[in-house]
């Protein structure tokens, strides 16, 4: 198999990313003037930028092996999590109801964004290798911007009606509202991220000696 210099590191930066996306960032809503918002939007995309360019450079297969490595991250730290919160604190320790706080979301929730980022990375993956072919590699930024429209679509429309719909305190117009905000704010963080990722793309092919099309890929999240 074919040894590359960056991939490990894109690997790992994905998937330190998505942990502190949906660990950290996600635990904190943010005010900013009038504008609340949840601060997982500032990492959060980041993993759709990163997918973006693990699939333009190394293809759609070893963006799928890596997704599935950010998945099973995401899956041991909830267990790991769960395993900790459970543990009885020392007499002398004040901090488990902050801590439960923090880290105790529900399970409803921890599986809506653990299904939601499953589909909509694969749903970015996918169609980013499927546009690159139609356009022979042409128009970079129609992919990237095309590919995250898709996936933060899947993403969206997954999370919020699966982890909030039918509770009390998050009405469907609050939720249609959010995810709307959310979803706009997602890609337009794209949109504005495009010169990183053509610099990105650029150099990661150039060190590489990679620009791989999926002409015969099987394109199956299960085919490993």
């Amino acid at each position: 198999m074919k040894s590359y210099k960056y991939l490990d590191i894109a690997t790992v930066t994905f998937v330190v990313v998505l942990l502190l996306s949906n660990f950290v960032a996600n635990n904190k809503f943010a005010q900013i003037s009038k504008f609340a918002f949840g601060s997982g939007i500032i990492f959060f995309p980041i993993s759709y930028l990163l997918g973006d360019i693990l699939t333009e450079v190394y293809g759609y297969a070893k963006s799928r092996r890596v997704i599935w490595i950010g998945f099973s991250a995401m899956l041991i730290s909830t267990l790991a999590i769960q395993i900790v919160l459970c543990l009885p604190p020392a007499h002398d320790w004040p901090n488990q109801k902050a801590y439960e706080t923090v880290f105790s979301n529900a399970p409803r929730t921890v599986f809506s964004s653990m299904l939601a980022f499953w589909a909509g990375e694969f749903a970015n993956s996918f169609t980013l290798a499927k546009m690159k072919i139609l356009t022979g590699g042409k128009y970079l930024w129609t992919r990237t911007i095309g590919s995250t429209v898709i996936g933060e679509a899947v993403d969206t429309l997954i999370f919020y009606p699966l982890a909030f719909g039918g509770l009390i305190a998050f009405p469907w117009h609050l939720i249609f509202s959010v995810m709307a905000a959310n979803y706009t704010l997602k890609v337009l963080w794209e949109v504005i991220a495009t010169p990183f990722t053509y610099k990105a793309v650029a150099f990661l092919k150039k060190q590489e000696h990679e620009d791989y099309y999926d002409y015969k890929t099987d394109f199956s999240p299960f085919a490993m």
